[in-house]
């Protein structure tokens, strides 16, 4: 199944696993690191063959890693009643699409402090596996590097695959907001303070500083200078860079989402929906449905109806798909999404739920329906021109 930017994998325990197709390119770069940087260097006797052979395992293991990391955070926030409908891979790592705020600061810690965990469990894991394996060899060994001169492929495997994932975990745990370490920071402000929007703007705050603090690191390294931990190099300093640009865009928009929600919560579908519903009717014409009913207004999607009774929902892109000598023969019916598939929300909802309802269809209104008759309908436009009106401010940082 496609994706706006990659595609699904499969599924586990219910939830959808995405690929981003930015993450294609990390996998690559990381194999190339391996085979043609790394394992020569620990194994001057490996051909070419086992090294790329052991570099793709290593790659594909590393991403099994940081997948397990995000199903630690999805398992969790399940069992803790919060929907997750997919998790989707991507070159920075991993996110969970945890569709709602967590009710508590302690459910907040909970799920965030397992990712980092489960991370450094595994390498720990992996690390003593590729001890053991080395120590079965017999030979005395005093340094690392004859450590590493001894171990094999699995054991070298290991030993690569044990520290990295020990970083992930440590590297997550950063006070950066959205990162683990982010969430955990906020959880802990949330319960002090008892107030999720504040303490989302603090933790927020935070990362923003530590993002901007990547950045000025990244952009030195650039210029030579040598960052502890990070080293120097173009290539470093400007992945380090990006890695802060990142951050600090995720900590601006997480926070915005946060205010959204504060702002909608409360406010029933039935105040922002658009009563005066134009609707039309199933059997008439694309043709009519151009001429008499899109041209001339701003409405770019038509709820269906027969009475009062919604049956569908037709849109400009349904009638783009129809080629233009055929509008005359086909009927609004064949072109338009039946009821029953349509996402519909009821008036004394909140705007909040709606809201992400909008999102995760990736839609732009939604028919307003009560017992089974159309009331009204919902458009993304009058949500956000409320949000403009109420936001006073608080959608910047």
């Amino acid at each position: 199944m496609m994706a706006r930017s990659g595609f699904r994998l499969f599924r586990i325990a219910g939830i959808s696993i995405y690929l981003d197709w930015s993450l294609l390119f990390i996998f690559w770069l990381v194999i190339w690191q391996l085979a043609a940087g790394v394992f020569p260097f620990w194994h001057p006797d490996w051909g070419p063959g086992l090294a790329w052979g052991v570099a793709i395992v290593a790659a594909i293991l590393f991403f099994a890693s940081i997948l397990a990391h995000e199903m630690a955070h999805s398992l969790v926030a399940k069992a803790k009643g919060l929907p997750v409908r997919r998790i989707t891979l991507f070159m920075f790592g991993g996110v969970s699409n945890i569709e709602q705020e967590p009710p508590s600061a302690g459910t907040e810690f909970l799920v965030a402090i397992v990712g980092p965990i489960t991370s450094i469990v595994l390498g720990v894991i992996f690390s003593i596996l590729g001890g053991l394996l080395v120590g079965n060899v017999g030979t005395a060994i005093t340094s690392p590097r004859e450590i590493l001169a001894h171990a094999g492929p699995l054991a070298t495997l290991l030993f690569w695959l044990g520290p990295i994932n020990i970083l992930l975990g440590v590297f997550n745990l950063i006070p950066g907001f959205p990162l683990d370490g982010g969430r955990v920071l906020r959880s802990i402000l949330w319960g002090i303070t008892h107030n999720l929007t504040q303490a989302t703007r603090w933790a927020a705050t935070v990362g923003q500083i530590v993002a901007w603090l990547l950045i000025v690191s990244g952009i030195a390294m650039v210029f030579g200078v040598r960052i502890p931990f990070f080293g120097t190099g173009l290539i470093g300093g400007l992945w380090l860079a990006f890695i802060g640009w990142f951050l600090n865009n995720a900590a601006i928009a997480s926070y915005q989402q946060v205010v959204v929600q504060d702002i909608l919560e409360g406010v029933p579908v039935a105040r922002l929906m658009r009563s005066d519903v134009h609707g039309v009717p199933p059997d008439i014409s694309v043709s009519s449905l151009v001429y008499d009913h899109l041209m001339g207004t701003d409405e770019r999607a038509f709820p269906v109806v027969e009475g009062d009774n919604l049956v569908g929902l037709v849109t400009l892109d349904d009638v783009r798909r129809v080629p233009r000598d055929a509008w005359d023969v086909t009927s609004v019916r064949q072109i338009m999404t039946p009821a029953d598939q349509l996402e519909v929300v009821q008036p004394r909802e909140d705007t909040s739920d709606a809201l992400l309802k909008l999102a995760r269809r990736d839609i732009g209104q939604m028919p307003v329906v009560e017992n089974g008759h159309l009331v009204g309908i919902l458009r993304l436009r009058d949500i956000m021109r409320w949000l403009q009106l109420h936001s006073d401010g608080l959608l910047g940082t």
